[in-house]
């Protein structure tokens, strides 16, 4: 219990970031609409694993090195936003004709593979410079610096856990038969919606 209360500031904080919208929660919602549940909840696991590469790089002291190096911080940060913008790209294409999504219709092959789902949410998460601010103060505000390695691991292993079970649930939630009725045909508006989104977040990566 030495480290609980710590443990449960990082939970907390978690759970502010993770529930506040961002690239992570547009690719979900646009995969989800688009797609379907299965497609979703791998790119959920993807976003869970992209988690991990923020906590490897923090626990080793690189978050630092990227804050204080500018051209590598504008680096990544152009990197994230020109996937994005690659994700709006499609997402803004969306029409009747191929979004009006799985999610009304079950037993529709989905046009993507798990695999690239799967990808496509750890670039999300993992190209995201915001998420290497947030690991940056959590690591240096928040944990102690005596805490030690192995416990920083099992916060890490949380996070990616939390992170990849509430996007998973945002996709059953999404999925389900009431909201799928809602969304019905016009889904594809939805996605172009997130298109927008992800366009505006790119914009704003490479602007602040």
């Amino acid at each position: 219990m030495e480290y609980a209360s710590e443990f449960l500031t990082i939970a907390l904080v978690h759970l502010v970031a993770v529930a506040s919208p961002g690239p992570d929660f547009a690719i979900v919602v646009r995969n989800s609409v688009s797609y379907g549940r299965r497609i979703a909840m791998y790119t959920s696991v993807g976003i869970g694993l992209g988690i991990l590469l923020h906590v490897a790089y923090s626990l080793v002291g690189l978050s630092v090195v990227i804050k204080t190096t500018p051209w590598l911080y504008s680096t990544i940060s152009y990197l994230s936003a020109a996937y994005l913008l690659y994700l709006a790209w499609g997402a803004l294409r969306a029409g009747p004709s191929d979004s009006a999504a799985t999610v009304a219709s079950a037993g529709q092959r989905p046009m993507i593979s798990p695999r690239k789902a799967l990808i496509s949410g750890f670039l999300t998460n993992g190209l995201n410079p915001k998420a290497t601010l947030f690991f940056l103060s959590l690591f240096t505000a928040i944990i102690s610096i005596d805490t030690p390695i192995m416990v920083k691991s099992l916060y890490g292993l949380y996070l990616a856990v939390a992170t990849g079970t509430w996007f998973c649930f945002l996709s059953y939630l999404l999925s389900t038969s009431k909201v799928a009725r809602l969304i019905g045909d016009k889904g594809y508006w939805l996605d172009r919606l997130m298109g927008v989104v992800l366009v505006a977040l790119a914009i704003r990566l490479v602007t602040l």
